[in-house]
């Protein structure tokens, strides 16, 4: 068990808030912190694997945002960094819809669905927006056949952006590039933490960074945070920052002493978790089409979001022989719920659907499972697109001591790994401004004590002791403290 020695600053998570928090915290000269992680590597949801000779990005895997008039800060990094990246083009993807004969939609058909389908979805926004003003208004119809089924899921879950302007495009551009380096995604946070960790050949040594530590338990008080693990160790902090995802703060996973408020537990409920599953496939060879604007790919099928977005990965990894199909939500925690082979047999029926009968069965395939990982509980935070932005306010408000952060608590750019990283920030910016309040009211505290005591002492100098006989040192600070002037406010419970 590790002794409760006591740090000015735990940090629950190493994923990209975490990281970026903690280096925010040490150029500040916050340097006894403590980093727990419960898994065995930092990253969090950006995460690589090797599969069929190539670095599969299981999470995160854009840098979205790039090319507008703000550089992208992500984007920074990677440039200084040397990733390697391929720019994505979705806007062709929507030209390649198979239907179940393996027939390709017309494009005049196709272009005129996707119209459709993002006046229709125009048309609910400012519905949504009526009934919030108290008026009434007809809803516009539900999608019913395969082609609408499949561009509603197109749309919603990857260019919601043609109905509603999101920050992310609007401030940093509407390019996306996919990561495709040997090194992954997670090369970026490695990069981070050598700026405040000991490192050596790409290896974090430093002892600061406590990997395979479950949080169970979070005592916090007036003064300071005790952190209980899984394993039985005890932390204490003066401070800490957790950046947990919100699937996890929706679970059971944290316990808290005491209870939060209910006005950041209601906050918390109320945040959408949403599950995005990339389900990789390795092939003996090609047999989709390749070239330009032929990256991606739709099956329309009579299930909403039935393997209906597909990638290959030529352009990233030439020769790979790989493809990508996206599942999301309700579809993701099915596939979860099965076995690999179950998810192959569907995915290749599929294939064959789009592609005839006599395609190679795939040789390997790769099936993360975010919603079934405790330390995760889902992919990313979907607030609605009309929403009351005092639940991201109270996700973010820190309880006492324990600040929050994370992707969830962006209020312009929750879902992206930027909105991570500058969240990370932004909490420790907030953490540093209030331990230098602190540390005035701590100073300002000891000075009101000290007049007295120095009158006192003056007094004694010049007159007998019997002239204060009903003073005792100790009533000063006793009356303080009963009064509640000195020291931090208890949490608003």
């Amino acid at each position: 068990m590790d002794s409760p020695s006591r740090s000015s600053v735990i940090i629950i998570g190493a994923g990209v808030s975490g990281i970026s928090a903690g280096k925010v915290l040490a150029e500040n000269g916050i340097e006894d912190m403590i980093i727990l992680e419960a898994s065995d590597r930092i990253g969090g949801r950006i995460r690589k694997e090797n599969f069929g000779g190539v670095s599969a990005e299981l999470g995160a895997g854009w840098i979205a945002g790039v090319g507008g008039k703000e550089s992208n800060p992500v984007w920074e990094l990677a440039s200084q960094s040397g990733l390697r990246t391929c720019f994505s083009d979705y806007s062709n993807a929507r030209y390649n819809i198979y239907d179940r004969s393996g027939k390709i939609f017309p494009s005049g058909v196709a272009a005129d669905s996707y119209k459709k389908a993002v006046d229709a979805a125009i048309e609910k926004l400012r519905s949504l927006e009526a009934n919030l003003d108290g008026e009434v208004s007809e809803q516009p119809c539900s999608p019913k056949t395969p082609i609408e089924l499949a561009i509603d899921f197109i749309l919603h879950d990857f260019e919601m952006a043609e109905v509603e302007p999101i920050s992310t495009y609007v401030d940093f551009g509407e390019r996306e590039f996919l990561v495709a380096d040997d090194r992954g995604y997670e090369h970026l946070l490695y990069k981070m933490a050598e700026n405040f960790l000991f490192t050596s050949e790409g290896k974090i040594l430093d002892n600061r960074l406590k990997l395979n530590k479950v949080v169970r338990e979070l005592q916090h008080s007036r003064n300071g945070v005790v952190v209980k693990t899984e394993d039985g160790c005890v932390y204490e902090a003066n401070y800490v920052i957790l950046s947990a995802s919100i699937g996890v703060l929706q679970s059971d996973l944290i316990s808290f002493r005491p209870p939060l408020p209910r006005w950041k537990t209601e906050a918390i409920e109320k945040c959408e978790v949403m599950i995005y599953t990339k389900i990789f496939l390795k092939f003996p060879f090609k047999f989709w089409p390749c070239g330009p604007g032929k990256e991606f790919f739709i099956y329309a099928h009579e299930r909403r979001g039935y393997y209906t977005f597909w990638q290959h990965m030529e352009n990233a990894y030439p020769g790979s022989n790989i493809l990508v199909v996206t599942l999301t939500n309700g579809e993701s925690k099915r596939v979860e719920a099965q076995s690999d082979e179950e998810t192959l047999e569907e995915a290749m029926g599929v294939l064959r659907d789009m592609f005839g009968p006599n395609i190679p069965n795939a040789t390997d395939i790769l099936v993360p499972r975010w919603w079934n990982n405790r330390f995760q509980r889902g992919s990313y935070s979907n607030y609605p697109i009309i929403s009351d932005n005092q639940d991201v306010h109270n996700i973010k408000a820190p309880v006492g001591r324990i600040f929050f952060t994370g992707e969830h608590t962006s209020e312009r750019f929750s879902g992206y790994v930027h909105g991570g990283y500058l969240a990370g920030i932004d909490t420790s910016k907030s953490l540093l401004e209030e331990m230098r309040k602190q540390k005035e009211r701590e100073s300002e505290s000891q000075a009101f004590l000290l007049e007295p005591l120095l009158a006192l002492t003056g007094s004694l100098t010049l007159t007998q002791t019997e002239a204060v006989p009903s003073l005792h040192k100790c009533d000063i600070p006793t009356q303080l403290y009963l009064g509640g002037q000195v020291g931090l406010q208890e949490a608003i419970l």
